[in-house]
């Protein structure tokens, strides 16, 4: 990862500090922020699970969508905004109630008009959850 300098650290940080409502509901806590990768946690808590008492695959996809939407933020201009446009997910195991779901997001690619980021959900115990690829789209102003 490249250096950063203070300036620029601060605009992240404030980024990555100013979550928007929804994932606030979900109870996710930005733990780590790069422009090239961002960490985070959510707890499994009874409004978050199926069923069958683990965590919702829609939780599983929001947590990776709202660190998607943070992670490309995180690498616009001023006045860009970003929107998802397409999503993949593939769950390899539950994460249980009471648990902590943990989520790391990096690019794959990181263009003029989209970015494409892969997010990695592991349980409390650092096995693999879920993966979810997705592509944000660069929004200019008019």
């Amino acid at each position: 990862m490249t250096e950063i300098d203070k300036e620029e650290q601060a605009r992240i940080d404030s980024i990555a500090q100013a979550q928007p409502p929804f994932g606030q509901t979900l109870g996710m806590r930005i733990l780590s922020v790069h422009p090239d990768r961002i960490e985070a946690e959510m707890p499994v808590t009874e409004a978050l699970v199926n069923r069958n008492g683990s965590l919702h695959g829609g939780a599983f996809m929001a947590m990776a969508d709202n660190l998607g939407g943070t992670a490309t933020f995180l690498n616009l201009k001023a006045g860009e905004g970003t929107s998802t446009i397409e999503s993949k997910t593939n769950f390899f195991r539950p994460v249980a109630m009471g648990d902590v779901a943990r989520a790391v997001a990096v690019p794959l690619h990181k263009g003029r008009s989209t970015m494409v980021w892969q997010t990695t959900i592991t349980n409390g115990e650092g096995k693999l959850a879920a993966i979810v690829t997705q592509t944000q789209m660069i929004l200019r102003p008019m």
